[in-house]
């Protein structure tokens, strides 16, 4: 018997730094509010951290304890790889405190990530797999396509096929589809219900489904009217909204603006709303201690809280950096909305603000999310200012929520007795330039919230 003794090269895929940039993503999608409470845990957990509410004179009185952060940054850079793979460095971060036991809405977020740790995946999957689940939008949709989180992460759209495939195979049923027909087929898949008619009836005849047109569906299928009526019916027991019952984010309990978009002297300009957070610095007697020769526990635990506390830092400036531009941009493409008001709000899409500023798409509507600015026309959420187009008769395009807004003087000002059709509403629309179909007409309605012309009648 012999035994082979010899160098061996291995090729392994691992993802940098992958829990700090969960944490960026996490702190460019706050709101405002969301963003203070953060910083005031973050505060209350890490002894490094210094805060100070007023911005006056800080800088002035506090000279002295001003410090080199480049250098003090290049200082901890080994360490920074260190604690990705370090074990301890999650475990203490994960102190048992009694404030835990507070009972408080659990996000959906976090009810992902619990399934994860269960599972019998490589680290370099489930790295992918948390990175898709932060992307969710608040309904639980991945509204970011494979190619650009394939760009963002530098990985193979293969790799990010499959762990999307494990995060569809997540609770709540539905969650990380791309469309509604995905999020029911896949809950359909999941409760046994799935054959060759359903998928067929969620693909093509949703909207019939919803409109009761049995009938049609069944004419199509060739089925009976009430075979294509028993589909529907289970159709409408699945979930459009996978997220319901978790909390999103999407509750605000009041609003905070991060900026303040001002006209003066025919110029606008981005006050950021910085009073709201507090300056953050590093407590100078751990620094101290750093610098000292002091026994090596004891500095490690000094390294990873300061590592901790120079990347809040670092990414809470990096969040007003990316919001400001997308302001920039707003204030050049959305100008005649700051002149005039709503009706002149154009169409926006993110992918015109990403290539503006050199961003991905994905990051700006991160960066937007949950976000409001002041203007003369009153708080607005950023949101709003991104806007689809339509085509008008002359191939300009007008912007879906002008659209809305002239469907909605029209209805207010129909006769309740004989209200307008959705028909006689498309037709009003076209004498404007607007070429608006009955059934986008009828879209546009439901999304308002305005019921059919036969539920508004009055006598």
């Amino acid at each position: 018997m012999s035994l082979n003794y010899g160098i061996k090269m291995t090729q392994e895929q691992k993802l940098v730094l992958t829990y700090n940039m969960q944490q960026s993503i996490k702190l460019l999608q706050m709101s405002m509010h969301d963003l203070r409470e953060y910083i005031d845990n973050e505060y209350a957990e890490n002894p490094i951290l210094e805060m100070s509410e007023s911005l006056k004179g800080t800088d002035d009185n506090n000279k002295d304890e001003k410090y080199d952060y480049k250098n003090l940054i290049k200082e901890l850079e080994y360490n920074n790889y260190k604690n990705e793979t370090d074990n301890s460095y999650v475990n203490k971060e994960k102190d048992t405190s009694p404030w835990n036991y507070i009972e408080r809405k659990k996000s959906l977020s976090e009810f992902l990530q619990e399934q994860l740790i269960g599972l019998n995946i490589n680290p370099y999957t489930k790295a992918i797999s948390k990175y898709i689940i932060e992307s969710l939008d608040h309904k639980g949709y991945l509204e970011i396509s494979v190619e650009e989180i394939s760009k963002e992460l530098n990985v193979s759209s293969i790799k990010i096929e499959q762990a999307l495939k494990i995060v569809q195979d997540l609770e709540p049923y539905g969650i990380g589809a791309r469309s509604i027909q995905e999020c029911l087929i896949i809950q359909a898949k999941k409760l046994n219900i799935l054959n060759q008619i359903m998928e067929e009836i969620i693909l093509n005849h949703l909207e019939n489904i919803a409109d009761n047109k049995y009938k049609i569906v069944a004419d199509t299928l060739n089925i009976s009217p009430s075979e294509a009526q028993r589909y529907g019916d289970l159709i409408k027991k699945l979930e459009p909204k996978p997220s319901r019952g978790f909390y999103t984010g999407e509750e605000v309990s009041y609003i905070i603006p991060d900026a303040e978009i001002k006209k003066i002297e025919n110029e606008y300009f981005i006050i950021m709303n910085d009073s709201v957070l507090p300056r953050l610095k590093i407590n100078k007697t751990y620094k101290e201690v750093l610098e000292k020769d002091t026994d090596k526990e004891t500095s490690i635990y000094v390294k990873e809280k300061i590592n901790k506390a120079m990347f809040l830092i670092k990414s809470i400036e990096q969040r007003k950096s990316t919001l400001y531009s997308v302001l920039e941009c707003l204030i050049n493409k959305q100008k005649e909305f700051f002149e005039n008001g709503y009706d002149y709000i154009k169409p926006l899409t993110l992918k015109e603000v990403a290539e503006e500023i050199g961003l991905h798409e994905s990051t700006i509507s991160r960066a937007i999310k949950d976000k409001y600015i002041l203007t003369s026309y009153g708080t607005i959420k950023i949101k709003k200012l991104f806007s689809n187009g339509i085509s008008k008769n002359n191939d300009e395009e007008i912007a879906t929520d002008k659209i809305k807004n002239e469907i909605k003087k029209i209805i207010e000002k129909e006769n309740k007795s004989k209200p307008f059709s959705d028909q006689i509403i498309s037709e009003l629309l076209m004498k404007n330039n607007m070429n608006i179909s009955r059934r986008t007409v009828a879209k546009y309605r439901e999304e308002l919230g305005i019921k059919s012309s036969s539920k508004r009648k009055r006598i």
